[in-house]
């Protein structure tokens, strides 16, 4: 029977635990999705962005315990930019699917809300063109469809990269929010309902 300790994140591989959370020995591949930091003037605030560094912390405390080979993620603002950041800190492979050009993207999705995201979303192009790629897959900006298709796409990026890597059994999707689905039109509530079709691992980390 597997017993709980807590080990520095230096230590060898084993069935052990940091944090509270279980070391994995397999390669795994993630793919993550989650909040944008709210806007100033949200009714409910989702993604606080003082909480920027609580969800950096918590991002790499999982990720050390997790040891994942590859992230797969989009690029918003709030939890796509903190995870690739912290990963890529963390020498995690990672790659970015975007749904159009990365300039348009970037003023709708990455800019558009509090804080400094455009030189991140910047530094992390450039980043993942040198590790596992960035896919721009050319939608409509106005294909309202165009998030749905991009947690397919995300989900399915990871399916390739565990094929590429020989571990299509350790699949696992992260969702970084608040933990309760908007009323209507939830991407990243779509995400989850996704990857559980897909039998990936389900995850969550909190915004709040």
């Amino acid at each position: 029977m597997l017993r709980k300790r807590f080990i520095s994140v230096n230590r060898p591989f084993g069935d052990e635990w940091i944090y509270g959370l279980k070391l994995y020995k397999s390669i795994m591949v993630i793919a993550l999705a989650g909040r944008r930091i709210s806007d100033h003037s949200s009714e409910v605030i989702r993604f606080p962005l003082e909480n920027v560094e609580k969800v950096r912390d918590s991002l790499q405390t999982f990720f050390a315990s997790i040891r994942p080979k590859v992230l797969v993620s989009s690029g918003a603002c709030g939890a796509d930019l903190l995870a690739l950041d912290v990963a890529g800190s963390m020498g995690i492979l990672r790659s970015m699917v975007l749904p159009f050009d990365p300039a348009i993207f970037q003023t709708t999705s990455v800019t558009d809300r509090p804080g400094e995201w455009g030189p991140l979303f910047d530094k992390i192009c450039r980043e993942v063109a040198q590790e596992e790629k960035m896919q721009v897959q050319g939608y409509a900006k106005n294909d309202e469809a165009k998030y749905r298709k991009i947690n397919i796409d995300i989900l399915q990026r990871a399916e390739t990269l565990a094929e590429k890597y020989g571990v299509t059994k350790k699949l696992m999707a992260v969702i970084v929010w608040e933990g309760k689905p908007k009323r209507s039109d939830d991407m990243t509530a779509d995400f989850k309902n996704q990857a559980l079709k897909r039998n990936f691992e389900i995850r969550e980390i909190s915004t709040l």
